[in-house]
């Protein structure tokens, strides 16, 4: 009864049988794991390895409660995957656990039967070395249990993500799953970048940044994925703390603000994270099924996290993912090799739904003139380009001052490319050396704008005196939460005051939003402010500010931009930080290479 009670916190499904027999593995210093299951694991669960296996003696310990070899004295330096000695008992206790292992020293195997939580004696079995762990009729003699288990491929698929999370912190191991219930698959030894290729895929590697960040003793090591590579939900993020596979809530808490930034509430980042410390720092005794951990520095682990993807991703530049070049080139491809689904369908595609922005708006001090644009980036006009700003057919629009620079030189610090048109009143389209870039000029400018808006944090945002304050009317909660917020919403140059019961008057709004509609802006942030979180920092609700009225102060979708305004916004794309998504996680741009555009015409 007692290892039935523990049972009910080690062993919740099939899943956690498998985990834990995995990490018996990998302690006893397994190369190879293969794994068997049939009918989501209720039926059978098969471990076999070929590590080092245990002697006659240790075997008829193993499956008694609490009984361990890996635990030293002290609880804080624990240094294997499992310490506890729960799980062997646990099993046996709620289903038949049969165990066959050879130790190298010992002239045969050995093989011992728990059934239900009988123990019979060892006898003597034929294995040439490691051990072969048997589970069957899983929660048999547990009814209940066994009643709220789910389907039988639910429980494959459960069972399929702790396998390749533990795949994942072991790129050195062989591992395979194979079975009725299942497709079988296989991870062959390879460098950690290659494991997670083979589970990720191969896009993620071409759409990964490198993090390595050491703080305080903690090193931080991975691949996190471009912000316009990102997934519906979370199952797409893997945490590894010291080699052990952890679903901890303050991790996935620390990726989700380190992605505010880029990323809408309902869009996940993909990642692989692996965190490296002295033991002595992190408590993975929490709970029996050592999921969770505790740190004894916790906002020191989530300033490492945040800091670093938030690092990577502005060294990335305007870098956008490449997936969107990929699923334009599937779309113009034959009915017989397009996918079945749609490739733009939200569920399937990284990219956050598009949604379009209607009516027409200044850029503000952001409008670029063609004086200012001549000036300001050091170009002379080019006395052949055409009275609409475009240059006549194989020339760019413009070329250095008084610079011999040859066109690819021209591009070579210009990677965006060269203003070509501007199409549906929203897309420009750019020539590349290579190419063409697709830009949605919404998004683009959005992100200028809000990181302009950030940047201004610090000393304050200029603002505007209207000529006719705006009023807006709201309701009493809602008025009293935005002049809550008054102080931090002047240092974006918006200033508001209190315009008797339920209302605001909005006097002074930010001089870079230009020509703004106040009544639609001080709605919407009234709606950020209702969803917000009283536990976020301050950092973290300025920047929800700034993005909402980074929106209302970009260049809208409809609005005709002439041929230096589309050049003057390249070249600020090229120089902005984090320029290749938005900040709703869109992309900003789509390449398409030559190569793949002379494909289609079988060139």
């Amino acid at each position: 009864m007692i290892n039935q009670i523990a049972a009910g916190e080690v062993i919740e499904r099939p899943a956690s049988v498998v985990k834990e027999l995995i990490e018996n593995a990998i302690d006893a210093d397994a190369l190879r794991i293969d794994i068997v299951t049939a009918a989501g694991g209720k039926n059978l669960i098969r471990i076999i390895d070929d590590g080092k296996g245990m002697s006659v003696q240790d075997l008829e310990l193993a499956v008694e409660r609490h009984c361990t070899s890996k635990l030293s004295l002290d609880l804080m330096n624990i240094q294997t995957l499992g310490f506890r000695g729960e799980a062997l008992p646990s099993i046996g206790s709620v289903a038949k656990l049969t165990i066959t292992t050879r130790h190298k020293s010992s002239d045969c195997a050995w093989r011992i039967v728990v059934d239900g939580g009988k123990l019979s004696k060892p006898q003597p079995a034929a294995l040439t070395k490691g051990t072969v762990i048997e589970v069957s009729n899983l929660f048999s003699n547990v009814p209940a249990r066994l009643k709220f288990l789910k389907s039988d491929r639910a429980e494959t698929n459960a069972i399929t993500q702790v396998f390749k999370r533990v795949a994942l912190a072991f790129p050195d191991i062989r591992f395979s799953i194979s079975g009725a219930d299942r497709s079988s698959l296989t991870y062959f030894p390879s460098d950690s970048m290659g494991r997670i290729s083979q589970i990720l895929g191969p896009e993620f590697e071409n759409n990964a940044l490198e993090i390595d960040a050491v703080r305080e003793g903690f090193h931080l090591t991975g691949f996190a994925g471009l912000p316009t590579f990102n997934r519906g939900n979370g199952q797409h993020q893997f945490f590894f703390v010291n080699g052990r596979p952890v679903h901890d809530k303050s991790l996935f808490g620390a990726v989700r603000g380190a992605y505010s930034d880029f990323l809408p509430r309902d869009r996940h980042g993909v990642l692989v994270l692996f965190l490296d410390c002295d033991p002595s720092q992190v408590d993975v005794n929490v709970h029996p099924a050592k999921s969770d951990v505790r740190f004894r520095d916790a906002g020191l682990i989530r300033g490492l996290i945040v800091g670093s993807l938030r690092q990577a991703i502005s060294a990335a530049g305007f870098r956008s993912s490449s997936e969107g070049g990929r699923n334009m080139m599937a779309a113009f491809r034959p009915e017989t090799n397009r996918p079945q689904t749609n490739p733009w369908q939200a569920e399937l595609s990284p990219y956050y739904p598009l949604n379009g922005a209607n009516g027409d708006s200044s850029i503000g001090s952001t409008n670029f003139s063609h004086e200012q644009f001549s000036q300001s980036h050091g170009f002379a006009e080019n006395p052949t380009a055409s009275t609409d700003g475009f240059a006549p057919s194989g020339q760019i629009t413009k070329t250095f001052q008084g610079d011999e620079t040859t066109e690819n030189g021209w591009y070579e610090q210009h990677p965006l490319g060269a203003a070509r048109t501007q199409i549906h009143e929203n897309y420009i389209i750019a020539q590349t050396p290579d190419g063409l870039m697709i830009i949605d000029q919404h998004a683009a400018h959005e992100r200028i704008v809000y990181e302009k808006l950030k940047a201004g944090m610090d000393h304050g945002v200029a603002s505007q005196i209207l000529l006719i304050p705006d009023v807006v009317d709201l309701a009493e909660d809602d008025t009293e939460r935005l002049l809550e917020q008054s102080a931090e919403l002047e240092k974006f140059g918006l200033v508001i005051e209190k315009f008797g019961p339920g209302a605001v008057v909005v006097r002074e709004t930010p001089a870079m939003l230009g020509k703004i509609d106040a009544k639609s802006l001080v709605t919407d942030l009234v709606d950020e402010l209702a969803e917000w979180d009283n536990n976020k920092s301050l950092m973290e609700k300025l920047e929800h500010v700034a993005a909402t009225m980074a929106c209302h102060g970009s260049v809208r979708s409809g609005r005709i931009l002439k041929g230096e305004e589309m050049n003057a916004l390249l070249r600020q794309m090229e120089t902005t930080p984090n320029s290749g998504q938005c900040n709703h996680g869109r992309p900003t741009y789509i390449e398409l290479k030559l190569k793949d555009i002379e494909r289609l015409f079988g060139r």
